[in-house]
């Protein structure tokens, strides 16, 4: 089960690389933990944007974030990650039953050199993947695309403290409305993303250092800036970012109307006109910054 459950946090990753491209605006505001309180809430419940796999050496954990997730009498991720059938169902979600194998989405040339960097670089038989959907096999490829062996997960961190403390872990979203988003992902976008990272195309990890060095000061106008400079994306950015931040406000006010909740979502969706926290406050919840 912890397998699976790794995998799903690199469909996570896989989610944010796809969306990474897309905010427009951004507060001054620098800070990955926010408080939420306000229209008649009991008790504050806290946001804090994660990255879904980052190097050790890059963890951002303050005191503040400890006191705060201690304080919360539930957790709730983008999915019930401790859920083992949410697991499974995110998992075989990626299974391909259009009738085609993983091999006829490439060239012959390229499947050849999909198939030496997974043996090579991955250690893995390509004919794991023979039946799976590419998306799948790019999410492997994500926890290659650190500067490290051993990127490790915020989820499974928080998840594990929050065991430890015996608190409810909970999500927003169910498997099948994530798994719906990477079939709308135009098969050409992944398998460019896949071929990129074969042929060594993102070997320069200068971008990738860059955003990681704004998210360990919490500078997110910095972040945001780094991100709109990264380039356009050919996906429907309102899909991945603004629709699923509009479902979860419902979702969220009737987990933090009933006790202090800590949630935890890519840091990708906190900003924005259609961000998490301004769509709070478009609600009446106050959200202010913790440091």
């Amino acid at each position: 089960m912890k397998a699976i459950r790794l995998f799903c946090i690199t469909l996570l990753a896989v989610l944010t690389t796809f969306i990474s491209k897309a905010q427009q605006k951004v507060q001054n505001n620098k800070s990955l933990l926010w408080r939420i309180s306000g229209k008649d809430m009991k008790t504050s419940s806290y946001l804090f944007g994660t990255i879904h796999l980052i190097c050790p050496s890059d963890y951002v954990w303050t005191d503040k974030m400890k006191e705060c997730l201690k304080k919360s009498k539930e957790v709730c991720f983008e999915m019930d990650m401790d859920d083992p059938s949410v697991m499974m169902k995110a998992a075989t979600g990626l299974m391909d039953n259009s009738g085609k194998t993983l091999e006829d989405y490439f060239t012959p040339e390229q499947y050849k050199l999909v198939e030496a960097y997974v043996r090579d670089t991955l250690g893995m038989n390509i004919s794991l993947f023979r039946n799976m959907k590419p998306a799948a096999l790019q999410s492997m490829f994500t926890t290659k695309t650190s500067d490290c062996d051993n990127p490790i997960s915020y989820e499974e961190k928080i998840m594990a403290q929050a065991k430890k403390e015996k608190k409810e872990i909970q999500g927003l979203e169910q498997p099948e409305e994530q798994i719906e988003l990477f079939d709308n992902l135009p098969a050409d976008t992944v398998i460019k993303e896949i071929m990129d990272v074969v042929t060594g195309k993102e070997k320069d990890n200068g971008e990738y250092r860059n955003l990681v060095s704004a998210y360990k000061r919490q500078d997110l106008p910095a972040l945001y800036k780094l991100i709109n400079n990264s380039g356009e994306s050919p996906i429907d950015l309102a899909g991945f970012l603004d629709d699923r931040n509009k479902k979860w406000i419902e979702r969220m006010e009737d987990k933090m109307d009933q006790k202090s909740v800590f949630f935890a979502v890519g840091a990708g969706h906190l900003y924005g006109d259609n961000g998490v926290i301004n769509l709070l406050r478009k609600e009446g919840y106050k959200v202010v910054p913790i440091r």
